[in-house]
């Protein structure tokens, strides 16, 4: 199954043009410019470059956007996909003391991390940057957030995972980040030379295979809590505390130091819903595993407005159920 999935998303890389796939930007896929570059977009959310016409943008290389039958992003509705714990992933990422790169793609802000590691199944994954949409993708059981976060991470192999965070604007009541009932992820948090750690009990969860799609490795279950509490969230505050220094595309700054034990801490507490889907910016590629957290962050209103200001609207609409038929496929005919 990984080697199906690795060759689909390198044939499928191999007729990415530049500027054409922020969700894989710093990728294999869709490497950084040598020269430090910043390299803007040229597809966008509306009108003759929005979504239903990504295809005639380059039809070779965004065929899939309007004929693949598992497009991201879809409705996440309880019981639809299968569920793994927290605590599985086996997350890790340092804070960033030193601040790092925060960028315009023109098509989103992007913030480039380069370090961190996450674990699924048998494959290794590294953080390579984590960017925004507004309003989210992804739906919360039919309803949209004011904002979604998707973490890219890339294997050796060139495999593609995101993690999926909703946002939410902060209803002047503050928030803590929240713990299930009984800690039933299991994790616990360690933190050792920067790093803080989702690190497993012993305790066995129970497993119902049943559901699951077919990845390696044994480690689903499906009726894992659903809490989905908000936490008001310092690092994206810090981080949207520079967004008005990359108000226009193709420029950069450096954030302040980021402190990402809050977000380990935050995505600790729940579990996420997985699926295997697709890029949602073009080329659309398909073999991308999803991760989407229950855990919500939470951002100031004038932050969200300061972010607006930037991004604008930059979400793809939602997609069919998983193996149906593509809704722009009759476009095509």
């Amino acid at each position: 199954m990984a080697g199906s999935i690795t060759l689909r998303l390198l044939l499928l890389g191999a007729f990415v043009s530049k500027a054409m796939a922020s969700c894989a930007y710093g990728t294999l896929l869709h490497p950084r410019a040598e020269d430090g570059t910043v390299e803007v977009n040229t597809f966008g959310y509306t009108g003759q470059i929005g979504p239903t016409n990504w295809v005639a943008l380059d039809p070779a290389a965004n065929a899939v956007c309007s004929t693949g039958v598992n497009q991201s992003p879809i409705d996440m509705v309880p019981g639809a996909n299968a569920i793994i714990p927290a605590s599985q992933l086996n997350l890790e990422i340092p804070d960033m003391t030193e601040g790092t790169e925060f960028e315009n793609l023109g098509t989103t802000v992007e913030v480039i991390a380069g370090q961190g590691s996450m674990r699924f199944g048998n494959t290794s994954f590294t953080l390579q940057q984590f960017h925004f949409h507004l309003p989210s993708e992804h739906l919360d059981a039919g309803k949209s957030m004011a904002m979604e976060m998707h973490m890219v991470w890339e294997s050796a192999d060139a495999q593609i995972a995101v993690v999926g965070v909703f946002i939410d604007v902060e209803d002047g009541a503050g928030g803590s980040t929240p713990t299930p009932p009984g800690n039933s992820t299991g994790a616990t948090l360690k933190k050792k030379d920067g790093f803080v750690k989702m690190v497993r009990k012993s305790t066995p969860h129970t497993h119902d295979k049943r559901q699951l799609p077919a990845v390696a490795g044994s480690f689903f279950h499906v009726n894992a809590p659903t809490t989905a509490a908000t936490s008001s969230s310092n690092l994206l505050e810090t981080v949207f505390g520079s967004v008005g220094e990359i108000a226009e595309p193709g420029t950069l700054t450096k954030t302040k130091s980021l402190n990402m034990a809050e977000l380990v801490s935050t995505l600790a507490a729940g579990s996420f819903q997985t699926y295997e889907g697709s890029l949602t910016t073009p080329p659309c590629s398909e073999g991308v595993r999803w991760l989407v957290s229950d855990q919500k962050l939470a951002i100031k209103t004038s932050t969200f407005n300061s972010v607006r200001d930037v991004i604008g609207f930059n979400s793809r609409f939602p997609q069919g159920a998983l193996g149906e038929p593509n809704a722009l496929s009759g476009m095509m005919a």
